[in-house]
Formats: C-alpha cells, sequence, structure tokens
C-alpha cells in the first residue's frame, strides 16, 4: 500500500538516456511511500492500491526545482547602486567605493534576527510559488563571526518556516570589511581560525564558499579557505572567474569543489579539469543580464568536456536582484543559449549535484518524494514564458 499516489499526469523524470535526459512518460503515475518514491513511471505498470490518490488532470510533473546559488538572506537593498551603473559606474567602481557588498555588510549587521527572517521569507515565497522545493542559501554579508552565524541561523529558520529544503553555505571569505587591521590575510586568518570552526561546530554551515577575484580573495587565499574547511569537515565551492580568469575553475576543480559559479571567464583547460573531478558548473544569467556582462561562459566548450551545467538565479541585492527561477530558465536559454534539457537539468538533477545531494533532483524509486506540478503542455514552456508562474502545487518529502 501506497501512502499516496499521483495518477493521470505527464512526467519528466529527468533520468532519461543521454539522447533524451528529461525522461518523459505519458499517462504516467509517480506513488510515495514514508516520504520517499516508491514507484515512478506510466500508470499502467503501478503495482498497487494508495491510501490517497490524486488526479492530476493531466498536469506535468517534475522533480521540485532547485535553486543551488542565493544570497537571499541580507538587509536593506542597493536600488541607489542601480541608478549609479545606469550613470556609467561599473560593479567594480561601486565597489571600490565602498559600495557593493561593504554596504549590504552594514545594513545586514544592523538588522535583528526576525528583521532579516521576515525580509528573506518575502523572496523565498516566490520561488516556492514556482515550484523550488529546495533552495542553498549563503550567508556573507556579515564578514564578522557575529553576523555570518546570524545570517546561517535565519537561513535555517526559513526552512522550517516555508516548507522547504535550505542548504547553506558559509560565504564569510565574500569581501574584506573596511578598516580590518592587517588587511585580507589577516581577515583570511580570522575566517580560517575563527568563521569556518565555529560553523562547523555549530551545525549551520553545509559547506564553504569564496570569492576569488580581483576584487576579493586571491587563488593562495582561497585555497587556506578550503583547507580549513576540509579541516572541518565540510565541502568546498567557488565563486570563480566571474570578472577575470584567475584560474578559479582550476582551483575549484583542485580542490574538489561541489561546484564552481559564474565562469564567464574560466578557460578550456580549467573547465576540462572541473569535468574530471566531478565539479558541477553553476550558471548565473541574471548577473550577465542585470550587469550587462558582454563575457558569457563558455557554453561550447563545457558541453565538449561533458561538464555538467546547472543554473540559479543567484539572487543578491547588488548584482542578480533575480527572484523567479522559471525567469532564470528562460534568461539561461536566451543569454547562453542552452537547450531546453540542458536548463531543466540546470534547475533539478544537475543543480542537486551542486549541492553534494543525490537523493533529489529527479523521480526515481528511492528519491525524496520532491515534485513541482505545472499546467502546461510541455515541458518547454517552463523556459519559454517571460512572466506568468504554471505551478499549480509543490510536494515536499512526500506532503
Amino acid at each position: 500500500m501506497f501512502d499516496r499516489v499521483w495518477l493521470n499526469a505527464y512526467l519528466a523524470t529527468m533520468d532519461g538516456p543521454e539522447d533524451a535526459p528529461l525522461g518523459l512518460v505519458q499517462d504516467g503515475a509517480v506513488a510515495v511511500r514514508e516520504g520517499r518514491i516508491a514507484y515512478v513511471g506510466p500508470r499502467a505498470g503501478l503495482p498497487g492500491p494508495a491510501a490517497d490518490t490524486i488526479d492530476c488532470d493531466g498536469a506535468w510533473i517534475l522533480p521540485g526545482l532547485i535553486d543551488c546559488h542565493t544570497h537571499l538572506v541580507f538587509g536593506g537593498d542597493r536600488s541607489g547602486e542601480f541608478q549609479q551603473r545606469l550613470q556609467g559606474a561599473s560593479y567594480e567602481q561601486i565597489a571600490q567605493a565602498g559600495g557593493g557588498i561593504l554596504s549590504t555588510m552594514r545594513a545586514t549587521r544592523a538588522a535583528d534576527d526576525a528583521a532579516l527572517l521576515a525580509a528573506a521569507a518575502g523572496r523565498l515565497r516566490g520561488l516556492v510559488a514556482e515550484g523550488a522545493t529546495t533552495v542553498e542559501i549563503k550567508s556573507g554579508y556579515g564578514l564578522d563571526l557575529a553576523t555570518e552565524m546570524k545570517m546561517l541561523r535565519v537561513a535555517r529558520a526559513l526552512g522550517s518556516a516555508e516548507g522547504v529544503g535550505v542548504v547553506t553555505a558559509l560565504l564569510a571569505a565574500h569581501a574584506v570589511p573596511p578598516g580590518f587591521p592587517g588587511g585580507s590575510d589577516a581577515y583570511v586568518d580570522a575566517v580560517v581560525r575563527e568563521m569556518i570552526p565555529a560553523a562547523a561546530r555549530s551545525g549551520l554551515a553545509d559547506a564553504v564558499d569564496a570569492f576569488c577575484e580581483g576584487i576579493a580573495f586571491s587563488p593562495a587565499q582561497t585555497a587556506r579557505v578550503f583547507e580549513a574547511a576540509r579541516a572541518a569537515g565540510l565541502p568546498v565551492k567557488l565563486h570563480a572567474d566571474q570578472l577575470s580568469d584567475l584560474g578559479g575553475a582550476m582551483l575549484a576543480a583542485r580542490s574538489g569543489a561541489l561546484s564552481a559559479d559564474h565562469l564567464e571567464h574560466a578557460n578550456a583547460h580549467g573547465l576540462r579539469a572541473m569535468a574530471e573531478a566531478g565539479t558541477v558548473a553553476v550558471l548565473l544569467p541574471g548577473a550577465t543580464y542585470f550587469l550587462r556582462e558582454p563575457r558569457l561562459p563558455d557554453i561550447a566548450a563545457m558541453r565538449d568536456c561533458g561538464l555538467r551545467m546547472a543554473l540559479a538565479t543567484d539572487m543578491n541585492p547588488g548584482s542578480s536582484p533575480l527572484r523567479s527561477l522559471l525567469l532564470a530558465l528562460n534568461l539561461g536559454c536566451t543569454l547562453f543559449r542552452l537547450t531546453v534539457s540542458e536548463a531543466l537539468l540546470g534547475v533539478t538533477r544537475h543543480a542537486a549535484a551542486a549541492l553534494g545531494l543525490t537523493d533529489r533532483g529527479l523521480l526515481r524509486a528511492g528519491a525524496r518524494a520532491d515534485l513541482a506540478l505545472y499546467r502546461i503542455h510541455q515541458p518547454a514552456e517552463l523556459c519559454y514564458w517571460i512572466g506568468g508562474n504554471p505551478c499549480i502545487g509543490r510536494v515536499v518529502g512526500g506532503e
């Protein structure tokens, strides 16, 4: 006896062969027992009854969507900087003048847990309404121990409050706080000796991230952060090669990173090393669009080496105030020329891999029963429409 069965549905399992990776099933059924998928396939093959049966009336069922790169916990906003960019200022110029990440740092430090939770919940609900069942949330706007821990606490609380799986990443190595004694090397010392051990002891961080860039941290400094993360038993991720090629893709590969994110300037050698290491490329077209960056990730090189590509919003107040994973699908296809299959795998199966999750992102017996239901005629519509939301329901852990 199953706990629950969804019938009369089209399925996109994300578990098909290489030449048909969406794994489409007509007149399909999904059965759940104890929060896990017990059967997925044609309705005619369903092996038994269920305590609860739902007729989907021809809707499509996909794995619950996964936004594998967000910064959605923060204080304030940066709409004023948006105006500056419209008048010609670059992202780097704004950052060097004390804006950018540092302006959000001040607002985030000033906000208490309740204020951060309320603001972030509003942003998260938009993703949930579109079918997201797992969201990664990074810290990185505190840049001191107390505020980084506060951000991670709020991220954990969001998952319980909003009915969504939350995966956290400590991004204390995001920027150097102004006036920090000893500069960037001394700040990396604080990240390595205080913040990473505290995040690991508390259980608030699932991974450690860093921003390897000329306006942030060097490859050598990033390597120190990664060494400390490994010593604390935490996997690593990297903001890599966004504004320049500092060899971030290669560093991520050599460090066994779960993912390297952005990659606009990554070279083919580094991308191939990522593919060989199993590191996932996370593409963030919202930042490319919002910053009007002319340089695009080398998608052809990624395809040539078989690199798995995930797709995410990068929701943040400065470079990608993108609050829609469905719009990220469209941007990934229109800006980066991803295929529909690549884009949809990027917010399901490959997004799960970018977070080190093996129990979701596809419809398969044994996987966590995270589903998203859509009133569409074919999966391509999720990438095609600009605006609108065809999601008619979510299932998280079978509920």
